[in-house]
């Protein structure tokens, strides 16, 4: 369980910057990190991080499929997390 916590606590971290190093990159021109790439990191335990990231850097905002799935993956990731600890 305690593995569990760290894989999610790590993947949104690495999630986070990553969502913010794509905002960066876009902003200025640059090469983009691949929405499928993005998607990956929210599905293996970074959804929180993908979601805060998403809201902090204001970054993929339009897109409804990552509105609504980062939400849902942070939302799941953080009650199997409550569930897994309680």
């Amino acid at each position: 369980m305690e593995f569990i916590g760290l894989l999610v606590i790590i993947m949104s971290v690495v999630a986070l910057f990553t969502m913010r190093y794509d905002k960066q990159q876009a902003r200025k021109g640059g090469q983009r990190v691949p929405e499928n790439t993005l998607w990956l990191l929210a599905l293996l335990g970074g959804g929180p991080g993908a979601y805060a990231g998403m809201q902090m850097f204001r970054h993929k905002t339009k897109h409804t499929s990552f509105r609504i799935g980062f939400l849902m993956l942070a939302v799941l990731q953080l009650f199997l997390l409550v569930y897994l600890y309680n």
